[in-house]
């Protein structure tokens, strides 16, 4: 299958075309960005360059976007143009393309401040049926292109699959508390407990939509980790996240007691994948457990693609200091 794939220089691009390629398919790949995954250099905000990437392509996979690291560095227009007008000339060129699956890359952070419960209250329980409420022009324009992939959907008959990704960037937490109260690593196993996803189960769920969408026509779907906790936790995952985890994966104590490492002290939110599983027939791999099981043993905890793509950064050389991207005003 001939298959088109945005953003290919990016994280979550160059881990699809590997893939890809190594499963027999033929890869187009696009990208503002030079790099041995692009075959097109340009931008999909250009009508031109979309239809170019287009000729001859079965399926796409649409990842390219300006992410949240970039709010504070670009402008809302360069969001509005590169997140939903891209998106815009993508899927028209794939109706006149007569494109069998259309899958979008989308976003968590899409649930905005639904994500975030008062204090007191328990933690979220996040489904593909809470309401997005963007908090930021990312947020905006994620969700705005999602709406794009429905209306494609159900008026041109693109079959559309949206897949809200879960964290799985390598680089440093930008929350400084955090950054500064564990080490980056005991930070992200923590996140397998509740936002985060190995970027092997990431492009895993690509391919499988790419099967499956014909199927499903429209669906939108979590992409995270299995989480070891219930429903009936998320009250104590705001006050003694420690004791949750004991009764959950009491295995985690000896191995975090070992490294020197802490629980969080209090999550907020945890994602639910059981739609992914149920409906797209998706298996991830990597989850607390696992985690822990390479950790037992003093072994990366991360997969082999993971490794392979490695951190690639959101501002090419540019520097902010101490910080891996700016949370604020730059000048």
């Amino acid at each position: 299958m001939k298959v088109l794939v945005s953003g290919s220089s990016g994280h979550l691009g160059e881990a699809l075309v590997r893939t890809l390629n190594r499963q027999g398919h033929a890869v187009v790949g696009v990208d503002v960005v030079q790099s041995p995954f692009t075959t097109h250099v340009g931008s999909i905000t250009s009508r031109a360059v979309a239809r170019a990437c287009m000729r001859g392509v079965e399926a796409v996979l649409h990842t390219a976007t300006l992410h949240k690291p970039h709010v504070f560095t670009h402008s809302p227009q360069a969001f509005v143009d590169a997140n939903i007008t891209g998106t815009l000339n993508l899927l028209e060129e794939a109706v006149a393309a007569n494109v069998r699956a259309f899958i979008f890359t989308s976003t968590t952070s899409a649930f905005g401040n639904a994500l975030t419960p008062p204090p007191g209250k328990p933690a979220a329980w996040i489904t593909e049926e809470i309401a997005p409420q963007p908090k930021n022009i990312y947020g905006v324009t994620k969700t705005a292109a999602e709406d794009l992939c429905q209306l494609f959907s159900r008026n041109q008959g693109l079959s559309c699959l949206v897949l809200r990704t879960s964290r799985f960037f390598p680089e440093p937490d930008d929350n400084e508390v955090a950054r500064c109260s564990h080490a980056d690593a005991n930070l992200k196993a923590n996140e397998f407990l509740y936002r985060r996803v190995d970027i092997a189960d990431v492009v895993s769920a690509h391919v499988l939509a790419l099967e499956r969408a014909p199927e499903l026509r429209f669906d939108r779907f979590i992409i995270s980790a299995t989480t070891p906790f219930t429903r009936t936790d998320l009250a104590d995952l705001r006050s003694d996240t420690a004791a949750v985890m004991r009764r959950r994966v009491p295995r985690f104590e000896p191995v975090y007691s070992a490294l020197g490492w802490s629980t969080p002290t209090d999550i907020d939110r945890v994602y639910a994948n059981e739609r992914a599983r149920s409906h797209l027939g998706w298996n991830p791999q990597f989850d607390f457990e696992r985690i822990l099981w390479h950790l037992e043993r003093g072994e990366d905890p991360r997969s082999d693609l993971a490794r392979l793509v490695g951190a690639k950064g959101y501002h090419g050389q540019r520097s902010f200091g101490d910080i891996p991207y700016p949370v604020g005003h730059v000048p």
